[in-house]
């Protein structure tokens, strides 16, 4: 199965935090294979407090032989390694974010992990770099692909 998951950092050495999350995604996942790395944007914060400081953000693509329940996981646990609260306000400044986008064409409205994200197709942070890698595809749920999507935000 392909997933796609996007990264952001805006706390500490943000390079090296995302750096980190994806090593430990690559050790802790057994079978899973990188497919693709967009590039990294630096981002202002998209509702968050006054002051807060800009984002790094990307955007990668992996395959895995998991469900993505066991997958969204180990995104939680590799967050809380590197040093994010489990309990925290929302939108609160992160040493690093791991948002589980798609699964192939997956679609969940569990509490616990809605897929396709919800509000990913809203998102530049998220469209920007998921259309470097992967401009062509249309989510579930969507009639245009992630280009068309990010060429019609504001």
């Amino acid at each position: 199965m392909n997933f796609g998951i996007a990264l952001g950092s805006n706390l500490g050495d943000r390079a090296e935090n995302m750096r980190r999350g994806i090593e430990l995604l690559m050790t802790r996942v057994p079978g899973i294979q990188l497919n693709a790395s967009a590039p990294v944007y630096e981002t202002e914060p998209v509702d968050c407090a006054p002051g807060t400081q800009a984002f790094l953000n990307t955007v990668i693509e992996v395959s895995a032989e998991c469900q993505p329940h066991e997958l969204h996981t180990h995104l939680k646990a590799i967050e809380q390694a590197l040093g994010r609260p489990e309990q925290r306000e929302r939108n609160s400044p992160r040493t690093l974010d791991l948002d589980l986008l798609y699964a192939d064409d997956v679609i969940s409205d569990d509490p616990d992990l809605i897929l396709p994200h919800p509000r990913m197709h809203l998102r530049r942070f998220v469209l920007e770099p998921l259309a470097d890698i992967r401009p062509e595809l249309i989510l579930p749920g969507q009639q245009v692909s992630v280009a068309e999507l990010l060429a019609h935000l504001e």
